[in-house]
């Protein structure tokens, strides 16, 4: 399908067009909804990516991500809509993510979003660094590398640099991935304000990866 190869290259704009014509023929095609979602998502049209999610969760109530990619951009439209109507979507938010863990219970991506969720909300609307934490821990089991970055990135968000620092270390140590690397440069330069440590970070990564 040609529509499917232009999405996989990236030309999303001329895919999505292709895509919506051979959809009218296939109603319930799922991978022809989720490219359709995503398109719209990297658009940012979240409503329009919503009635893709929502049709992919219905067609196929098994699957973890589509509850995750449904979350995610309820979550972001919830970041453009006035506050009291951002709060009136954080619990269908929350119990998407939730379903994708149910459906996946290894799955990474949501448990990062319910830590981040966790750490914005206010606690009068559900927000708890004990809930964070959890997610964080359950992070461990599964992925090692990203419970340590999570702790890392919660101890961060409450100001605690010293054990933030630690974690991303640790992340460092078993995982060593382009990604522990950043996180800790970013850490250095943005949060401690120490660009000659952020320096060394990448000088490691570097001579790692000659």
């Amino acid at each position: 399908m040609k529509g499917e190869k232009l999405f996989k290259d990236g030309n999303f704009d001329e895919a999505q067009p292709l895509l919506e014509n051979y959809l009218k023929s296939s109603p319930n095609h799922l991978r022809t909804l989720e490219y359709l979602g995503d398109i719209a998502s990297q658009n940012k049209v979240w409503d329009k990516s919503l009635v893709y999610y929502k049709k992919l969760k219905k067609v196929k109530p098994t699957e973890a991500n589509y509850y995750y990619k449904y979350g995610g951009a309820l979550a972001m439209k919830s970041l453009e809509v006035n506050k009291i109507k951002a709060l009136g979507l954080v619990s269908e938010i929350r119990s998407s993510f939730e379903k994708a863990i149910v459906l996946n219970p290894k799955h990474i991506e949501a448990r990062w979003a319910l830590i981040e969720l966790n750490l914005q909300l206010p606690g009068i609307v559900g927000g708890s660094e004990s809930e964070a934490i959890k997610y964080s821990s359950e992070l461990r089991e599964i992925s090692p590398v990203d419970g340590y970055l999570s702790q890392g990135h919660i101890d961060e968000y409450f100001d605690r640099y010293l054990e933030a620092e630690k974690q991303y270390k640790r992340a460092i140590l078993i995982g060593g991935s382009k990604v522990c690397y950043q996180t800790l440069a970013d850490f250095y330069k943005n949060k401690m304000k120490q660009p000659d440590k952020a320096n060394k970070v990448w000088e490691e990564y570097k001579n790692k990866n000659k």
